[in-house]
């Protein structure tokens, strides 16, 4: 049996103690959110790592191009309950609540991807990204074909295949490092601010 943790079984940084560029970017997302999420004081322990996490999850994130942000954190939730990484659930779950405004929809996609009422569209983001997260060398031009049917762009594919392969590496380091949730996350989008 592991000893019990705060944040991660490899230790954690202050969002204070890290080099001055990342303590600005982590305070901003404080700022933001009213708490420093666990993965940033996880990751933190090597500075250079996260900077590149977070520049790519920026990249993939942050964008308002194509898919929405919610449409981008339904990704994510999909992928992170098929790799059963409660840390991403939980986070992006919260997440994924505050934009669509449905406090049931992050759980519903985690659990039973397959039974919640989607649009069609929605329907065809999750079917793409869970195939992706579970068995990658099954997707063939089929599926791609009915993700465009559903209405998906060339550039939307690619970023739900990015998101899924980046959170796909996440999951297995909050899984490594034992990650665990902020227990901020875990009302977000669920009750009224």
């Amino acid at each position: 049996m592991g000893e019990q943790h705060e944040v991660s079984r490899f230790g954690h940084v202050e969002a204070e103690d890290l080099p001055p560029d990342l303590a600005e970017r982590i305070g901003k997302i404080a700022e933001k959110s009213g708490f420093v999420p666990n993965v940033f004081r996880a990751l933190g322990r090597r500075p250079r790592e996260l900077r590149a996490f977070l520049d790519y999850h920026d990249a993939l994130m942050d964008s308002d191009d194509g898919l929405s942000k919610a449409e981008r954190e339904l990704v994510v939730v999909a992928t992170s309950g098929a790799n059963h990484c409660t840390y991403c659930v939980v986070a992006h779950g919260a997440i994924l609540r505050v934009r669509t405004k449905d406090p049931e929809i992050a759980d519903k996609v985690a659990t039973n991807p397959w039974g919640v009422a989607l649009s069609q569209r929605e329907r065809a983001i999750v079917d793409l990204a869970l195939l992706i997260a579970t068995d990658s060398a099954q997707l063939t031009d089929a599926e791609l074909d009915d993700a465009r049917m559903a209405g998906l762009s060339e550039d939307e594919i690619w970023d739900v295949g990015c998101i899924t392969a980046m959170f796909a590496m996440s999951n297995r380091i909050a899984h490594l490092t034992a990650l665990r949730p902020n227990p901020e996350f875990y009302l977000m989008g669920r009750l009224p601010r």
